[in-house]
């Protein structure tokens, strides 16, 4: 069939044309190229972030924004040989039910090559409350370890070389609590502080916009944060203080320039409330890490990638003043839980895949890939396994980390991560307009804006606009059930029978006092953390120290 004229586009290379000569099987439909500036397309296509995507890129990409890797504005990724002089590292969150259950399942992930801790904590632990609390009963274990105290986290990590891995905790309002009990347990393993690397989320921001595990009103909680930046740079030089969390954003419905224009737009909250406590920016700054999704569109997610890393340079050069290190970047991604789906769940692992790719092809630092039974519970052993054998193929069977951002150069990626950009430079400023992150979560802007794009999306894919298959599209077929991990229900109680004998065995009055300096710290200006820590030697439990700190603070309400 021949193309109409009208929809004829001169292309800049003759490769299409020297083919349909030499092989005459050549569809002709290939060269039927829509040229859009005629209009003539019978339908747009668009990201999910709204940028319209051109059926051809025939034009060189600005190479002045490219620059090399390693070097400002760091389009190509924060260190010059990236994958070439270290693979990115590999974690599987994992935490359920007991310390000892979590413990054998991290021993189970380092046996199978996983090089790197990446812990969840159950509700309670998250929320500051200890297991035997009234509003945590039906929540211990559930969704993450259950931990209380010191011996909890020492059997939690019991036989785990704490100077040899990284740890991440995705923890948020108790964030000081878990790393301070992190460190106690090193220090018991004889690991000097050097040694001691990890990430704690202690993201709190985004959890008023989009997560809801928020203890404290917004104000006193900033100062826990910059009181652990300044604990940190003292006495964990190579502790990741904060993973400014785009994830979760992205999870409650955001588009990818939503999710970058927001999260970032934390970081440099971030980045105030700690000069305004009096550090220096390059003493923090360089140990400020991020937390990405990795989503299904694969072009958009590595564009957002490379934009994120050039936005963040250019704002900590041009308005911080900050040297390289400050300026660089890095950061950790996580496949999209909103993306599993509990219909068809072996089609998760494709998913998870094309979303791990985006993350390797962006340059991630560290990566986690979902378990294709996570809609319908807990990961399995099986599960996880097959989760980090697909990180695992990636890194030694695909050649992806064979060049530093293979991507780059090409037209479509290079206008897409301007595009991606742009966009979120225009949300950026708006937050900016409103007065910073802070005054924009407190008026609710930023969580309306996620909620109209959720509430956007939900209709595409209801109308069939938006494919999901096995959901919406290619459905009806019969399914294997697949096993279902659950939680033991005696759980809960054995873990309150052993907080009551923890009680009883340390001295209360030395853990009395601890928690009155603590609340005296909080009335006041000191630094937060160091009281928490001989709180926390003393014995004291993360629902007592969280609770010394509510009798001073205040709690936020979930209306604002």
């Amino acid at each position: 069939m021949e193309c109409p004229r009208s929809h004829r586009r001169e292309l800049r290379s003759d490769s299409l044309a020297e083919k349909s000569e030499k092989d005459p099987r050549a569809d002709a439909d290939t060269m039927c190229l829509v040229n859009k500036d005629t209009g003539d397309d019978p339908e747009s296509i668009y990201t999910p972030s709204g940028i319209e995507i051109e059926v051809v890129y025939d034009e060189p990409p600005d190479t002045d924004l490219i620059g090399e890797p390693g070097v400002y504005p760091f389009t190509r990724g924060p260190y010059p040989t990236m994958y070439r002089g270290k693979q990115w590292t590999m974690r599987q969150y994992a935490g359920f039910g007991t310390a000892e259950e979590t413990n054998q399942r991290f021993h189970s992930l380092l046996q199978a090559g996983q090089t790197g801790l990446s812990v969840a904590f159950d509700l309670p632990t998250q929320m500051g409350l200890d297991s035997d609390h009234d509003l945590a009963s039906g929540e211990v274990g559930k969704v993450g370890v259950a931990i209380d105290t010191i011996d909890d986290m020492r059997r939690l990590l019991a036989g785990i070389p704490l100077g040899e891995v990284s740890t991440s905790m995705t923890i948020n309002a108790t964030a000081p609590i878990l790393l301070l009990l992190y460190r106690l347990v090193a220090m018991e393993q004889d690991v000097e502080p050097e040694q001691i690397r990890g990430t704690i989320q202690n993201d709190i921001l985004k959890e008023y916009v989009a997560r809801g595990t928020y203890i404290y009103p917004p104000r006193p909680s900033m100062r826990l944060i910059t009181d652990v930046f300044a604990y940190a740079a003292r006495e964990l030089p190579n502790w990741n203080t904060i993973s400014i969390s785009g994830y979760h954003i992205r999870e409650a419905g955001s588009t990818a320039a939503q999710e970058l224009a927001f999260t970032i737009a934390n970081g440099v909250a971030y980045v105030h409330a700690a000069l305004e406590a009096g550090l220096n920016i390059d003493s923090f700054a360089p140990r400020l890490s991020f937390f990405w999704n990795g989503h299904n569109n694969f072009f958009e997610e590595v564009a957002k990638f490379r934009a994120a890393r050039r936005m963040w340079a250019r704002i900590m050069r041009d308005d911080f003043g900050a040297d390289t290190a400050s300026q660089r970047m890095r950061f950790h991604t996580q496949t999209a839980g909103s993306t599993l789906t509990a219909q068809q769940p072996l089609n998760n692992v494709v998913r998870t895949t094309v979303q791990a790719m985006s993350a390797i092809l962006g340059g991630t630092q560290s990566l986690h890939t979902n378990s294709y039974d996570e809609a319908v519970g807990l990961p399995t052993d099986q599960a996880a396994r097959v989760a980090l054998r697909t990180q695992q193929i990636l890194a030694n069977e695909s050649g992806m980390g064979d060049t530093v951002d293979p991507l780059a150069g090409s037209y479509f990626v290079e206008s897409l991560t301007n595009s991606v950009e742009e966009k979120a430079v225009e949300l950026f400023d708006d937050i900016g307009r409103r007065g910073g992150a802070v005054q924009a979560i407190e008026d609710g802007w930023m969580q309306s804006q996620i909620e109209q794009s959720a509430y956007e999306e939900a209709l595409r894919q209801e109308s069939g606009e938006s494919v999901v298959v096995g959901v919406n599209r290619y459905t009806g077929e019969e399914e294997e059930p697949i096993e279902v991990m659950k939680v033991d229900e005696r759980l809960e109680r054995d873990q309150c029978v052993r907080l009551e004998k923890w009680r009883g065995q340390r001295d209360a009055d030395e853990v009395s006092s601890g928690l009155d300096r603590v609340a005296t710290a909080a009335r006041g200006s000191d630094n937060i953390v160091y009281p928490m820590e001989e709180a926390l030697r003393a014995g004291a439990t993360l629902g007592e120290v969280s609770d010394a700190l509510r009798s001073v603070f205040g709690t936020q309400d979930a209306g604002g």
